[in-house]
C-alpha cells in the first residue's frame, strides 16, 4: 500500500498526519493496490480526521464484507430473473470528468412485488453486486481520467413515485436497511445526486429517511422539483449531453426513439404475480394465524383505525380449496360500505395485498366458505392496519 503524493489532495499538516498514522494501523487489511490513499482518506473524512475511528469503520466493513463473500462468491452469484427484468437503473454514461452516470427510475421499484418474489438478502446482495461494479469502473475510470472520476454520480427520476408500498414495513426496513449498509461501507463514493421530478409526497419519505444519511451524503444530494426547464440544465453543467438520454436534456435515444433508453436503463415496472412465491411453507404457516371456516359458514376478523392515512394490509392462503375474500367499512357514524368487494382466490397461492384506510372506522376482513356446502376450508393469514406514513417508525431495523 503505497502512498500516493498528490497535491491534488490539498491536505493540511494534522490531516497529512493522520494519513499517515491511518496508513500504519491498517497496513495488515489494506494490501491491494486499490488500497491507496485515495481509498483510505475515504475512511478518514467519513470520521472527521479521527484515525482510530476511520479504523474501527474499516475493520468493521472488511468483516461485513467477508460475511457477504464480496471478493469470494459474489463475483459468480447471478441475481434471481425477477430481480434482472425488474430492478430500476442502468448507466448513461460518464460525466465531465470521466464518473460514470447512474440513472434510477425509482417509481419503477415494485419492492412489495420483489420481496414477495425473491429474500430480502438477495435484494441486498444485488444492491452489493451493483455498487461493487460501478465502483470498479470508476477505478477504471479514475486510471484513465484522473483521480476526480473515482466517485459516482447518480440521477434519481422520481416521476410516479407514491408512498404506497413504504407503509409495508418490510419495504421501509429494506430501504432503510440499504442506507445503513451504504453509509457504514461505502463512504465518500457518491460525487453527486440529482433527485428530480420529485412530487409534493416526496418531501415526507425524504423528512423519515434523511434521518439515516449522514451530513456528506446530505451535502450531494439535490432536489429538483418536476420541472424539467430547470433541473435538465443543472445536469448538464457537468455531463455533456451525448452522455444523457434525451428525457434527462441529453441526446441518446434507443433506437427505436425511447427517450429514456429503456433497453439499457431498465425501467422496473410491477412484478408480474407469476414470480410470487405461491407456496406457503410450513415455516410461513407457523408465523400465520390460522382457522378451519366450516362448510356454509364465515370467518371476519375487525379492525380500528383511528385515523385518517393508515393502511390495511393483508397476507394469506388457503389450504388446497378456495374462499372467497372481502372487506368491509363501519364508519364512525354507522355507514356501512364496501371497501374491497368479495373475489375468490384459489387454494394454496399466497395472496397479498394493501389499501388505504382512514379513520375513525371499523374495517371488516371477511373469509367467506358460505359457498361451500361440503368443503371446510383451512386458512393461514396476517391482516393488520398501519399507523399513517408520518408516525411510521422505522426503529426496529434488520441487520443481515
Amino acid at each position: 500500500m503505497a502512498p500516493v503524493n498528490n497535491p491534488g489532495m490539498n491536505l493540511d499538516d494534522d490531516q497529512r498526519f493522520a494519513l499517515m498514522k491511518f496508513r500504519r494501523s491498517v497496513s495488515d487489511v489494506c494490501n491491494k493496490t486499490e488500497h491507496n490513499d485515495y481509498f483510505l482518506l475515504r475512511w478518514l473524512r467519513a470520521r472527521s480526521w479521527n484515525a482510530e475511528a476511520a479504523e474501527k469503520m474499516l475493520r468493521d466493513s472488511m468483516s461485513w464484507r467477508e460475511k457477504w463473500a464480496i471478493e469470494t462468491m459474489l463475483p459468480s452469484w447471478e441475481p434471481p430473473e425477477v430481480i434482472k427484468k425488474h430492478f430500476p437503473s442502468g448507466l448513461a454514461g460518464f460525466d465531465k470528468d470521466g464518473s460514470p452516470i447512474i440513472i434510477v427510475p425509482f417509481a419503477g421499484l415494485d419492492l412489495w412485488g420483489l420481496l414477495h418474489s425473491v429474500s430480502k438478502s438477495d435484494m441486498i446482495r444485488m444492491i452489493i453486486k451493483v455498487l461493487e461494479y460501478y465502483l470498479k469502473l470508476a477505478l477504471e475510470q479514475s486510471e484513465k481520467n484522473g483521480p476526480n472520476a473515482r466517485q459516482l454520480v447518480c440521477v434519481m427520476d422520481m416521476e410516479g413515485f407514491s408512498m404506497r408500498q413504504y407503509a409495508w414495513r418490510p419495504a421501509g426496513e429494506l430501504v432503510i436497511s440499504l442506507l445503513q449498509m451504504y453509509e457504514a461501507n461505502y463512504p465518500e463514493i457518491l460525487k453527486m445526486c440529482h433527485i428530480v421530478n420529485t412530487p409534493k409526497v416526496f418531501s415526507l419519505a425524504f423528512a423519515i429517511v434523511k434521518k439515516f444519511i449522514n451530513e456528506y451524503t446530505m451535502s450531494k444530494i439535490k432536489i429538483h422539483k418536476a420541472d424539467p426547464k430547470k433541473w435538465q440544465p443543472v445536469l448538464l453543467e457537468t455531463i455533456d449531453p451525448d452522455q444523457l438520454p434525451k428525457h434527462f436534456g441529453g441526446t441518446q435515444v434507443d433506437p427505436d426513439g425511447d427517450p429514456k433508453c429503456s433497453s439499457r436503463i431498465k425501467p422496473g415496472g410491477k412484478v408480474p404475480k407469476n414470480y410470487y412465491n405461491q407456496q406457503m411453507t410450513d415455516e410461513q404457516k407457523a408465523n400465520y394465524n390460522n382457522v378451519t371456516i366450516k362448510n356454509g359458514e364465515k370467518h371476519t376478523v375487525d379492525l380500528i383505525c383511528a385515523e385518517p392515512g393508515c393502511f390495511l394490509k393483508w397476507e394469506f392462503g388457503v389450504e388446497e380449496a378456495d374462499i372467497k375474500f372481502g372487506i368491509n367499512c363501519l364508519d364512525g357514524e354507522g355507514v356501512e360500505s364496501v371497501s374491497l368487494a368479495p373475489k375468490k382466490i384459489s387454494g394454496n397461492a399466497l395472496e397479498t395485498g394493501l389499501i388505504s384506510v382512514n379513520g375513525p372506522a371499523t374495517y371488516t376482513v371477511i373469509f367467506d366458505n358460505s359457498s361451500s356446502f361440503m368443503k371446510n376450508k383451512t386458512v393461514y393469514y396476517n391482516v393488520e392496519i398501519t399507523p399513517p406514513l408520518s408516525d411510521l417508525s422505522l426503529s426496529s431495523v434488520p441487520t443481515d
